[in-house]
């Protein structure tokens, strides 16, 4: 979080889209949505690697780093940007993964350390207020 002119705390959230997924509409949306409510948002793009995308959210100091996949690669690449965090001691940044992810992974997910899911039909403005709270409840880093 960084504070703009006016004192107000800024989240800074990164998106990304790792592997071979290449359907990014919903994830323009969600920036576009995160954006308007006065979040500093960056996409990576198409086709990022695990180790791209965290190099790149430890690069850019970002308070979330949210994971779009709808490739059925969440339980392979959840775990790699995790240990990934960790090995570069940058586990307080949040994890939040969204897309099409099935039910019974989303409490496995939760327990290797991904801080929230958000699946392919949740509202906007749910993932804004989701996205405040998980920064507001970690506190400043």
């Amino acid at each position: 979080m960084q504070n703009n002119d006016n004192n107000a705390t800024v989240i800074r959230v990164m998106l990304a889209k790792i592997g071979l997924d290449g359907h990014d509409r919903g994830i323009k949306v969600v920036a576009r949505a995160l954006r308007d409510a006065g979040m500093d948002v960056v996409y990576t793009g198409l086709h990022r690697t695990p180790e791209e995308v965290v190099d790149a959210a430890i690069q850019e100091d970002v308070d979330i780093l949210g994971i779009s996949l709808l490739s059925g690669a969440h339980m392979h690449i959840f775990p790699k940007v995790l240990e990934l965090l960790k090995a570069k001691e940058a586990e307080d940044m949040i994890v939040a993964g969204g897309g099409v992810i099935p039910d019974e992974d989303v409490k496995e997910l939760y327990q290797m350390g991904v801080h929230k899911i958000l699946l392919q039909d949740t509202p906007p403005q749910e993932i804004i207020d989701s996205f405040r709270q998980l920064v507001a409840d970690r506190g400043a880093r």
